[in-house]
């Protein structure tokens, strides 16, 4: 039996959570694991990896999601929109606060030198994810097809992030109602996701306010400075990765960064790994290092507006539009999480993608790689194929150490995430400033 919770006990809970919440989704999972499930007994634990393998499904950070459900299980949407934003906004004031500095001091030579060590500290951090999640998720032949295959369309074709994600998503719908077994999916029954209820009131009025909630901003951007303005690019934009942000920060990062670093010019290479750096060190979603770019944007393209000003506006609205879509999708789901727990097709969705998103952090490592140790990159077309070709002459010696440092500590010494960046940061600082 389950005890009854208060809703100020679910604030203060998911307070201490927010402000706890490092080391990525699979930290943050276990935290609330930990606190929600083993300690309080709050879920079920059944109920808790239902809920997390639905969440899967759902575009966003799936960490902040499950806090979101985990809230309205508790107290609807009172509770729902309590835990999700407290699981926020401990992390996007640090990382604005962060933003802000980075933005002012980032010309100073010892700040330069400390994002030397945060580069080739991420480095090894997300050559750790990409083995971690690959371990765990290429389990069968066709998963590893599919990974390769995502891998090779970024990597060696540049094929749009929404369309490797979108078109693993259906091969995965058709291969587990053909045969799931190819995604070691177990074959669904006549009665599987049907004894849950249809409650399309609550889910269509759910889509509608939260589509206005979403919108409200870009509206307001339209009206007072137009759809030519920065802020209404950095809303566009956002608002368009959170339909596709499926796999996490680290799968999305590689989209963002092309876009935000060639598409349009908000940042340079170094600075989006970076960017992710920070929020490698600050409770909350990684995916907040989108903060982090909306901030710089507006930020060097301020007008009629104060640099600092334009700044806190792009990362507000892109705050906004990031997160409002995920408190849209729990609300409008949630009532739906029994059925879709259950749904065969989905889960082969879901699994092809997981596999997807493989290959997807392998060309996030790739573009990392080559951006962190050699000053320049070109890409090159050969025919169908856009590589990107590092000028060798160019490779930093001070990065490659300290990329062997970070996986050394990394892989065989195993430390956090936090004294790593830290080591390596002060070993930027070191090799650069020291005669």
């Amino acid at each position: 039996m389950f005890p009854k919770v208060s809703l100020a006990d679910v604030l203060r809970v998911f307070t201490r959570i927010g402000f706890l919440s490092f080391g990525g989704p699979a930290g943050q999972i276990a935290l609330m694991h930990r606190e929600l499930v083993e300690d309080r007994r709050w879920i079920a634990e059944d109920d808790f990896l239902h809920a997390l393998n639905v969440c899967h499904l759902l575009p966003g950070p799936e960490a902040q999601q499950l806090a979101t459900w985990i809230g309205w299980r508790l107290h609807g949407w009172r509770g729902g929109l309590a835990a999700g934003l407290l699981f926020v906004i401990p992390g996007a004031v640090i990382i604005l606060a962060l933003s802000m500095l980075y933005a002012i001091a980032s010309n100073l030579g010892w700040v330069a030198a400390l994002f030397l060590g945060v580069k080739a500290a991420v480095l090894a951090i997300v050559v750790q994810a990409l083995l971690r999640i690959a371990g765990r998720a290429l389990d069968t032949a066709v998963k590893r097809a599919l990974a390769l295959a995502a891998f090779a369309g970024l990597f060696l074709f540049d094929l749009p992030f929404p369309l490797i994600v979108l078109g693993a998503g259906v091969i995965g719908m058709a291969i587990a109602a053909w045969q799931p077994s190819l995604l070691a999916l177990k074959p669904g029954g006549a009665q599987d996701g049907i004894a849950a209820p249809r409650p399309w009131r609550g889910t269509l009025l759910a889509i509608a306010l939260w589509g206005a909630i979403w919108a409200a901003p870009m509206a307001a951007v339209a009206l007072t400075l137009g759809r030519d303005h920065v802020l209404w690019d950095i809303g566009a934009f956002f608002s368009q990765l959170a339909i596709v942000t499926f796999g996490g920060a680290y799968a999305v990062l590689a989209y963002m960064a092309q876009e935000a670093v060639q598409g349009f010019g908000w940042l340079q290479p170094g600075e989006m790994a970076d960017g992710l750096g920070l929020a490698e060190t600050t409770p909350g979603p990684l995916i907040l290092v989108t903060q982090f770019v909306g901030f710089l944007a507006a930020f060097r393209m301020p007008e009629p507006f104060t640099p600092l000003m334009a700044g806190l506006l792009g990362a507000g609205l892109t705050t906004w539009v990031t997160f409002a879509p995920c408190f849209m999708w729990i609300f409008a789901f949630a009532p739906w999480i029994d059925r879709l727990g259950q749904a065969v097709r989905l889960k082969g969705g879901l699994a092809a993608v997981t596999a997807a998103v493989v290959g997807v952090i392998a060309n996030l490592t790739a573009w990392f790689a080559l951006h962190v140790l050699f000053a320049r990159v070109e890409q090159v077309s050969v025919g169908v194929l856009r590589l990107h070709w590092p000028d060798l002459a160019s490779f930093d010696w001070r990065a490659g150490l300290l990329a062997a440092l970070a996986g050394m500590l990394a892989f065989a010494l195993q430390w956090s995430v936090v004294r790593i960046l830290v080591v390596c940061a002060a070993g930027g600082l070191a090799l650069t400033l020291l005669p």
